[in-house]
């Protein structure tokens, strides 16, 4: 590493360059800005594809290494998402036409719950917040025909997204370097730094989304088999349920259950209540196993961190809020830790010298 002064003498010795770092930093920021949540969704990608570009590199140059590491995510990853997400907009806007033209048979549904001893006015209901239920609807649908209208703006970022993720993987070990030289501190507490943001991603990014997608698909094939519509939407909720530890898949299962019941299919709610149990008791095994024991990774900062994420920076906030919050805890862990060491480092010669000097001592 190469000797440099220390924080405070550099920013003392050279107000201006400072002063210009620190302005090329806030435009660089306006810059990217607009984009932000592509970038970080290429910081996210180069993340998982990480051990696939070292494991080429073992064989080929970071440049050839990293263009098939990216062909490899726009097959595996991008195109299957998209696909995905496509499937499930499309089941949400059927969902939405549906309830608009009174598609939903809620008498048959009043009569099976009253031949079980519910009665439950679910017309009276739904002509009370008729209003609400079209306004939602219509905001569900506007909110498609904006993400259609949006396409080439989505088009664009994906763009960004993927020179993001190439010239991460190519690059990593020069910015790493980089990293080291520009930023103000030891680097000791770099290093230390990096290992804790890395174990965050970890459980975050890779453990966390494993999980979530592992008791998604699994639910989603029992739902399938049973024959309940719109599959692939609920898979997805079921996945974004999933990644909050305190929610799970059961708000999706449960009221497909209430659901299977009111259509008088009591043997298939059993089943999925049963089934969505089972998967609900893997998740004390699969989560702590694949996610570990991470100080700054708890329910508290997941929880938030993906809600607080998700507003910030949009749907890539579900794997980098927690990350941001994670991150947050343990800068002011390690800034206490080091003020602290550096009050006793100064305490410490002043309290000898004071006993060197103290005239009982002499003869």
């Amino acid at each position: 590493m190469v000797d440099r002064a220390s924080p405070p003498d550099w920013i003392v010795e050279q107000p201006v360059l400072t002063a210009l770092a620190l302005l090329g930093v806030a435009l660089g920021l306006l810059v990217v800005l607009p984009y932000l949540q592509y970038v970080l969704f290429g910081i996210v990608l180069a993340y998982i594809l990480l051990p696939l570009q070292r494991r080429l590199e073992e064989y080929l140059r970071p440049m050839i290494a990293a263009s098939i590491t990216i062909v490899v995510a726009i097959l595996v990853i991008l195109l299957p998402l998209i696909y995905i997400l496509t499937v499930a907009l499309r089941q949400t806007s059927q969902l939405v036409t549906a309830v608009r033209n009174g598609g939903v048979d809620l008498e048959t549904i009043e009569r099976t719950l009253a031949e079980r001893g519910y009665s439950v006015n679910l017309t009276g209901l739904y002509e009370s917040y008729q209003d609400a239920i079209t306004s939602g609807a219509q905001g569900l649908a506007t909110g498609v025909l904006d993400i259609v209208g949006g396409l080439p703006g989505i088009a664009i970022g994906l763009t960004i997204t993927l020179f993001v993720c190439f010239a991460l993987l190519r690059d990593r070990e020069q910015l790493i370097e980089w990293l080291y030289r520009v930023v103000p501190i030891d680097d000791a507490i770099q290093r230390e730094l990096f290992a804790e943001l890395d174990q965050l991603m970890q459980a975050s990014v890779i453990s966390n989304v494993l999980v979530a997608a592992i008791q998604a698909v699994l639910l989603g094939v029992g739902l399938a088999v049973l024959g309940i519509p719109a599959v692939v939407l609920l898979t997805v909720l079921a996945f974004v349920l999933t990644l909050l530890p305190l929610v799970g898949s059961f708000g999706v299962w449960l009221p497909v259950s209430i659901y299977l019941v009111a259509l008088n299919r009591p043997v298939a709610a059993i089943g999925l209540t049963l089934y969505g149990l089972l998967i609900m008791v893997s998740d004390t095994y699969l989560r702590p196993a694949l996610i570990g024991r991470t100080s700054a990774f708890n329910s508290t900062i997941a929880v938030v961190g993906i809600f607080g994420g998700l507003i910030t920076f949009g749907a890539v906030g579900l794997f980098i809020g927690p990350v941001v919050l994670g991150g947050v805890k343990v800068v002011l862990d390690i800034s206490a830790r080091e003020r602290a060491d550096g009050t006793a480092a100064g305490v410490g010669p002043a309290t000898n010298a004071e006993s060197d000097s103290d005239p009982a001592d002499d003869p």
